[in-house]
């Protein structure tokens, strides 16, 4: 299957992560969509780490969810898990496709609300700026007893790909 783009994930910071360790945790993110995955590095000692990482995805199916885990490193066992969150990149996806341009930096084109079907703790805007729309978003992370993600998407078309037009 052809790819569509690319879908880069900046994962800026954790915040109020689990503890795993006696009084703190390793943290790192793991980001997969199909039989994709990228991670970050690992935060020794830290529940609010900020990584201000980016990480890229081949979108082969842009309907397919986004899914992101948080695990804690740990050396002489298995990584023990701290919660994960999905999203979609639809509401991104058809903000570019309406093409539009010469907007001020800063002009939110769509947003969505939290709701029971995603994982967003508060309003997600699509926002033009620079010539580009990108989409922040603050996460909960589910399966765990606290903890949240805070991240942007933005989408890159790639030459001979697809594209979404």
């Amino acid at each position: 299957m052809d790819i569509f783009g690319i879908l880069k994930v900046r994962i800026r910071r954790g915040i109020n992560l689990a503890i795993r360790d006696t009084v703190s945790s390793d943290p790192y993110v793991v980001v997969s969509t199909g039989d994709q995955r990228v991670k970050t590095r690992v935060m020794k000692g830290n529940c609010n780490p900020v990584w201000n990482e980016e990480l890229s995805l081949s979108i082969k199916n842009i309907n397919r969810p986004i899914t992101l885990t948080v695990y804690d490193k740990d050396t002489f066992t298995g990584d023990d898990p701290m919660g994960d969150a999905e999203f979609s990149m639809r509401t991104l996806v058809d903000s570019i496709r309406l093409r539009l341009e010469g907007l001020p930096d800063g002009t939110k084109v769509d947003r969505v609300q939290p709701s029971r079907s995603n994982c967003l703790c508060d309003e997600s805007c699509v926002l033009w700026n620079k010539g580009k729309m990108t989409q922040d978003m603050l996460l909960r992370l589910r399966n765990v007893e606290c903890g949240k993600l805070q991240i942007q998407i933005e989408w890159v078309d790639v030459q001979g790909a697809k594209g979404l037009f």
